[in-house]
């Protein structure tokens, strides 16, 4: 099943961290065949890019160790 079948890129998705789709950039991301998108911290309101691959399992850059966000 495709990343976008499960709903992940989906704007309003919230991933069990608490990071919630804003926007799709349009942007060409890092991995493969993927755009980078907008996400937000649900917990301190950090915004950051990633891979829509990445989404269900990010963690915020800030407040929770996360991986640091693409450019956006």
């Amino acid at each position: 099943m495709a990343r976008e079948d499960m709903g992940t890129t989906n704007i309003g998705y919230e991933n069990p961290n608490g990071q919630v789709v804003v926007r799709d950039t349009g942007k060409l991301g890092t991995d493969q065949y993927q755009r980078v998108y907008e996400l937000r911290c649900k917990h301190c309101g950090q915004t950051y890019g990633a891979n829509g691959s990445d989404i269900h399992e990010r963690k915020c850059p800030k407040c929770q160790g996360g991986r640091p966000g693409l450019p956006l």
